[in-house]
């Protein structure tokens, strides 16, 4: 799992690159302000980091970020789980960034969210920046440290701590809030009160207004059908029974002379049948039909109890049950908010399931940190601290926090002899950084990431240690992809791969140019390194020495999926053009 191809336009003062990259230890060197940071610079934005519009190159509409990997397995699942294609080879994460500082992203061709990045870019890359030793003095950084090292998870620890403090409030709100819950707990109970008297059906206030309307129009209802049934079956000539028979028996008497009234007739008879049906039904509404003012006075008082309350509380009559059903659920939230053995008893179980996660992450926490201890003090034997001594102090706080049970310490005694106390108390700058690299590389053989990236950890240190420091990453390289940006000789030599960071200056501007180099030219880098821009004869054997000098291991085999038209020479030869 490597970084094999970084390429960028129009970033920064970069026009165009197109860099592959190989496995083993990559050293990139050149001149203070060459740009050899803006390549650290472009990952970290390719991998999620905070965009700006000073990322895009003056007088250019964006700038175009893009960086291919192999895909590591543990991120195959997550690929298709978020919905990105993948041929389980190649993994191409791409990022643009405009002149108004608006910002898109791409997986392998599919749009992607910068979360998405930053949460792919953890199996991919761990950079370790050139001020990583100021962390060194950070409580929340030193902590998440000894958290990494250990393999603890503090989500379930903050999710419980969440709750717990969520539990708290609630209860310390009921507790102030007993007389205010009172009166609104009375008020609740009267207005419920009021219409439960009423006890609204729903649907109801429809029904009630048609048997209203009914009732008070019950004598013109009567009198109407009483009217309708006459005129279909009074005694006078004019009913229209009386008429339709009188109609059709005309034409039955004439149906013999002309066939054609058949048909007529046929309309009549059936225009009668109907006729009688509806005199039927009249009559049967007349025998159930009464005026009924008592059922009247009844409906009148209960329509007015509707309206009155529906005035009362502004709100329309059928809006009344929905009132009624709220206001009984607020209640019950109320005397359920206001239950405080209730919600003590929810801060006591959930303070105790966030002691139960506290607890596994400081059983971690007190295994792993003498592991780190000894590790790093290991490390710190190699680069100039003999005899110094790291340690991890775990101790109780008072009060529990969300990241757990205790503060986490880095202490340190440089020399031998002495206690080890506070980092930032004990150490100068240079043994702060060397002790930074310690904790680097001691953590890094631990991470999953494919790739580790070293900005310039190995400021404030030289001599014998640079070049320890040279073989450290050099062994990272045997496993991982190692990129470090350095300016020290000792460091680059050590490596399996070199890229020089040139910048140039032209009439449309200064641009930065990055390119391996291997032979004479990486030979003068390594003397410039040494002596500065004039070289000697002096200064070119010293470099020369330190190439051909023996390496600690064999170098790591190139990718083969890497390309480089100037490759490094192996370590251990004559570096030769």
């Amino acid at each position: 799992m490597a970084l094999r191809h970084l390429s960028l336009r129009d970033f920064v003062i970069v026009e165009a690159l197109e860099l592959d990259l190989e496995a083993g230890f990559t050293a990139l060197t050149g001149e203070t302000g060459a740009g050899k940071s803006i390549l650290i610079d472009a990952l970290q934005l390719v991998l999620g980091g905070r965009g700006d519009a000073l990322w895009v190159r003056e007088g250019q509409a964006r700038c175009d970020l893009a960086a291919e990997f192999d895909t590591p397995d543990a991120a195959a699942p997550w690929l298709v789980e978020q919905g990105f294609d993948h041929d389980g080879e190649a993994l191409l994460l791409r990022r643009t960034i405009d002149a108004a500082g608006k910002s898109r992203a791409w997986i392998n061709g599919s749009s992607a969210t910068l979360g998405q990045l930053r949460e792919l870019g953890e199996w991919l890359v761990d950079i370790h920046g050139q001020h990583a030793w100021q962390s060194l003095t950070r409580p929340a950084a030193v902590r998440a440290l000894l958290d990494g090292y250990a393999g603890a998870d503090l989500r379930p620890t903050q999710a419980a701590w969440d709750a717990w403090q969520q539990a708290q409030s609630a209860l310390a709100k009921a507790q102030g809030d007993q007389a205010n819950l009172s009166r609104e707990r009375e008020r609740l109970l009267w207005q419920i009160g009021e219409l439960d008297k009423l006890a609204p059906a729903d649907d109801e206030w429809e029904e009630l207004n048609q048997r209203h309307t009914r009732l008070s129009n019950a004598q013109t209802l009567i009198d109407g059908a009483e009217a309708a049934a006459s005129a279909l079956e009074g005694d006078d000539d004019g009913a229209a029974l009386s008429s339709l028979t009188r109609a059709l028996n005309q034409l039955q008497a004439l149906q013999a002379i002309e066939p054609e009234f058949q048909a007529v007739a046929d309309v009549l008879e059936a225009s009668i049948a109907q006729a009688q049906d509806a005199a039927h039904s009249l009559h049967a509404y007349l025998r159930r039909a009464e005026a009924d003012p008592q059922n009247l006075a009844a409906l009148d008082e209960r329509v007015s109890l509707w309206l009155s309350l529906a005035r009362r509380y502004s709100r329309p009559p059928e809006e009344l049950p929905a009132l009624l059903k709220a206001w009984r659920q607020e209640l019950a939230a109320l005397e359920a908010s206001g239950d405080l053995q209730q919600l003590e008893s929810q801060v006591a179980q959930t303070r105790a399931a966030y002691e139960a996660a506290a607890q596994t992450v400081s059983r971690l926490r007190a295994k792993a940190a003498p592991r780190l201890a000894a590790a790093v003090t290991a490390a710190m034997q190699t680069l100039g601290m003999q005899g110094g001594v790291f340690a991890v102090a775990l101790d109780r706080l008072a009060r529990p926090a969300a990241h757990g049970l205790e503060s986490v310490q880095f202490l340190v005694s440089a020399h031998a002899g002495s206690a080890p106390r506070a980092i930032d108390r004990v150490a100068s700058g240079g043994e702060l950084s060397r002790l930074a690299l310690a904790i680097a590389v001691t953590t890094s053989e631990l991470g999953s990431a494919g790739t580790l990236v070293f900005d310039e950890v190995d400021s404030g240190v030289g001599g014998a240690v640079a070049t320890t420091v040279g073989r450290l990453l050099q062994r990272l390289g045997r496993d991982r992809q190692v990129l470090c940006v350095t300016h020290l000789p000792q460091v680059a030599a050590c490596a399996d791969h070199h890229l020089l960071v040139r910048k140039q200056s032209a009439a449309k501007g200064t641009t930065s140019h990055v390119a391996p180099i291997a032979g004479q030219a990486r030979t003068a880098e390594v003397a410039r390194m040494l002596g500065g821009e004039r070289l000697s004869e002096t200064s070119l054997a010293h470099a020369q020495e330190m190439l051909d000098a023996p390496a600690d291991a064999a170098p790591a085999a190139a990718s083969p999926s890497s390309s480089s038209s100037s490759p490094a020479a192996p370590r251990g030869r004559k570096s030769r053009a």
